[in-house]
C-alpha cells in the first residue's frame, strides 16, 4: 500500500498539469481549468513538504521506461520550485484577469510547470531531458505573451540559445549514456561515472557545462536573460528567474564527475567563470533603467556564485556533501528570494493606499535576503563558505575566496538599491487584485518559514552564529549601502541596453528599420538611374538610325572619314 501511495503520489506532481492542459483542450472547461491552475504545484509542494527521499517508482509503460523518485538535493529543489509556482499562479490569476491571451498562458503555464516538476524528479535520462525539453520549449510562449514586438524580439534570441543548449546536451547525453551500457534506459546516477571513464573527458564535460549553462546564465551563455525577463509577464518572469534558472544547476548535478576526481582546470574555469558572472552581472544590472532587466542580471550575479560552489567540489572530492548541500539551499533561498522581488513589481505598480513605508519596508526583506544579512540568505552565504573552513588540504589561492564572496555581497546589495530606486517611478495609482497580493505575501513569508528547514533536513550547519560570521554578512550590506547613496547623487548610469554583448554584434531594431530604409531608397535610386539610361540609349539607338539625323550628328565622323580615305588613296 506504501509504495502505491509513493507511485501515485510521484505521478501526480507532474502529471496533474499535464492531465489539466489535456482538458484545457475542451473549450467548455477551459474556464473551470483556469480556476485550478495556480493548485496544479500543490501536489509537489506537499511532496517535497512530508515525503521522505528515497521512494522510487519504475513506469515502465512511460516512455523507453521511466523512473521517478526523490532525493536529499532534489527534495530542496522541488521544494523551492513548487511554492513559487504555486505563489506565482496565485499571482498570475489577478495579474492577467483582463488578459484576453490568459487562456493560452494558463496552458503554456501548465505544460512549462509539468517540464519543470518532471526533470526534478526524473531518475532516468531520457524523462530528464524530456522535462527539460518541454519546459524549455512551452516557456517560449510565456516569454513572448504579450505579442509586442520587444517581445518576438526577446523570444527569437531565447529560441535560439535554447536549440544551441540542447543540442550541445542532447550530445553530451548520448556519448555519456553509451558509456553507461545502461542500452535504452541509463540512469541518471549512472553518469558523472561514465563522464569521469570517457576517453575524451574534457570534451564530454565541456558539453554538458556549456549546454546546462545555458539555462544557468553562464558568462556570453546568459543573453537572453536580461531580454526575456522584462518582456514576460510578472509571474512567468518570477519562475523563469527563481525556478526555471535552476534547471541548469540540476543538470550539473546530475552529470558532472563531481566528487569521484579531482580537476584543477575544470574548477578553476568554473570558479573563474562564475566570479566573472558574479562582478559582471552586477556592473552591467547597475546601468539598466527598468527594475525587471535589474532582477535578470541580478540572477546571473546569484548563478554565478552557485557556479563557484560547483567549481569548488570540482577540484576537492571530499568536500562534495558539504558544497552540494550548500549549493542546494543557496538554489532554495535564491529561488524565494527573487520570485518575491519579481513579483514584488507588479505589487509597486499598483500598491493602493499601502505606497508608503509600510510597502517600502516588505520590499526590502527579500531584498535584504538576497544581499545576505536576513533569513535564508544567512544560511546560504555562510553554507557556502563553511566549505571553505574545513581543515582539508586546499589550493592557495582559495584563501581569497571569502573576500571575493563578500565583494560579491556589495555588487548584490548596489543591485538591490538600484531595483528599489528604480521601482519608485512604477507606481501608478491603483490597487492590485487581492489574488496578487496573496501570491507575493506567500512568497515573502515563505523565507522566514522556510529558514529551519535545511538544518532540519541535514543539509545545513545548524550550530550559532559567531560574532565574525554577522561581521562577514554585514559589512558589504553596509558598504553596498552608503556606496548606493554615494553614487544616487554623483554618477549617472552608462547607456547599456539589455542583452549587452549582443547589442553589439546585432543592430537594435531601430537601427535595422533605418539600414532598412536606407537600403529601399538606395535600390530605387538605382532602379531610376537604369530606367533612365534605358530609354536614353535607347533614343541614341533610333536617333543613329535615322538618315537625317546621322548626317546631322555625324558630321565630324564623315569628315575624318573621308579625309582618310583621301590620304590613303594619295599613299598609294
Amino acid at each position: 500500500m506504501t509504495q502505491a501511495f509513493h507511485a501515485a503520489a510521484l505521478m501526480l506532481v507532474p502529471g496533474l498539469p499535464l492531465l489539466l492542459a489535456a482538458f484545457w483542450a475542451i473549450p467548455g472547461l477551459r474556464a473551470g481549468i483556469g480556476r485550478l491552475v495556480p493548485l496544479a504545484a500543490l501536489p509537489a509542494l506537499l511532496l517535497a513538504l512530508f515525503n521522505e527521499p528515497g521512494a522510487v517508482v519504475h513506469l515502465e509503460w512511460i516512455l523507453l521506461g521511466t523512473t521517478l523518485g526523490v532525493t536529499e538535493i532534489t527534495r530542496v529543489f522541488l521544494l523551492f520550485t513548487a511554492l513559487l509556482w504555486l505563489a506565482a499562479g496565485i499571482y498570475a490569476r489577478g495579474y492577467l484577469q483582463d488578459d484576453p491571451r490568459r487562456p493560452r498562458f494558463e496552458l503554456l503555464w501548465l505544460l512549462t510547470l509539468s517540464g519543470n516538476l518532471l526533470l526534478i524528479l526524473a531518475l532516468d535520462v531520457i524523462s530528464f531531458y524530456a522535462g527539460f525539453a518541454l519546459m524549455t520549449f512551452a516557456a517560449y510562449g510565456l516569454v513572448i505573451h504579450t505579442g509586442k514586438a520587444v517581445a518576438l524580439h526577446a523570444g527569437r534570441v531565447y529560441l535560439a540559445m535554447a536549440v544551441l543548449g540542447e543540442g550541445l546536451i542532447l550530445v553530451g547525453l548520448f556519448l555519456a549514456s553509451n558509456q553507461t551500457g545502461a542500452g535504452l534506459q541509463p540512469q541518471l546516477a549512472d553518469l558523472p561515472a561514465a563522464v569521469a571513464e570517457f576517453g575524451q573527458r574534457d570534451l564530454l564535460i565541456a558539453l554538458l557545462w556549456l549546454g546546462f549553462g545555458i539555462k544557468a546564465g553562464l558568462p556570453l551563455l546568459h543573453l537572453w536573460l536580461p531580454l526575456a525577463h522584462p518582456v514576460a509577464p510578472v509571474p512567468a518572469s518570477a519562475v523563469l528567474s527563481g525556478a526555471m534558472i535552476k534547471a541548469g544547476l540540476l543538470g550539473w548535478l546530475h552529470t558532472l564527475p563531481i566528487g569521484l576526481l579531482s580537476m584543477p582546470g575544470w574548477s578553476a574555469t568554473m570558479i573563474g567563470a562564475g566570479l566573472l558572472a558574479a562582478f559582471g552581472a552586477a556592473f552591467l544590472a547597475l546601468h539598466q533603467q527598468h527594475p525587471k532587466t535589474v532582477l535578470a542580471y541580478s540572477s546571473i550575479s546569484q548563478m554565478g556564485l552557485i557556479t563557484v560552489g560547483v567549481g569548488m567540489a570540482m577540484q576537492a572530492p571530499d568536500l562534495r556533501p558539504l558544497l552540494m548541500a550548500a549549493v542546494a539551499v543557496y538554489a532554495l533561498h535564491h529561488g524565494l528570494s527573487k520570485g518575491a522581488l519579481f513579483l514584488g513589481v507588479g505589487i509597486a505598480r499598483h500598491p493602493g493606499r499601502l505606497a508608503g513605508p509600510l510597502l517600502w519596508l516588505l520590499l526590502a526583506l527579500p531584498a535584504l535576503s538576497l544581499a545576505g544579512v536576513m533569513t535564508s540568505g544567512v544560511v546560504a552565504k555562510l553554507g557556502l563558505k563553511a566549505a571553505l573552513d574545513t581543515q582539508m588540504a586546499l589550493p592557495d589561492w582559495w584563501a581569497h575566496l571569502p573576500r571575493l564572496l563578500e565583494l560579491a555581497a556589495v555588487g548584490t546589495t548596489l543591485i538591490m538599491a538600484r531595483y528599489l530606486w528604480l521601482l519608485r517611478s512604477e507606481n501608478q495609482g491603483d490597487r492590485a487584485p487581492a489574488a496578487s497580493w496573496a501570491g507575493w505575501l506567500i512568497l515573502l513569508a515563505a523565507g522566514p518559514a522556510l529558514i529551519f528547514l535545511p538544518g532540519h533536513w541535514g543539509l545545513a550547519d545548524r550550530s550559532a552564529i559567531t560574532a565574525s560570521d554577522w561581521i562577514s554578512l554585514t559589512w558589504p550590506v553596509l558598504a553596498g549601502t552608503a556606496a548606493a547613496l554615494i553614487a544616487s547623487r554623483t554618477l549617472k548610469p552608462w547607456p547599456i541596453p539589455p542583452g549587452d554583448l549582443l547589442a553589439l554584434i546585432t543592430p537594435r531594431p531601430e537601427t535595422m528599420a533605418a539600414i532598412s530604409a536606407w537600403i529601399l531608397a538606395w535600390l530605387h535610386s538605382a532602379r531610376t538611374q537604369m530606367n533612365r539610361a534605358r530609354i536614353s540609349a535607347r533614343r541614341r539607338r533610333n536617333d543613329f538610325l535615322r538618315p537625317d539625323r546621322f548626317w546631322q550628328r555625324e558630321t565630324t565622323l564623315v569628315y575624318t572619314a573621308v579625309l582618310t580615305l583621301v590620304l590613303w588613296t594619295m599613299w598609294w
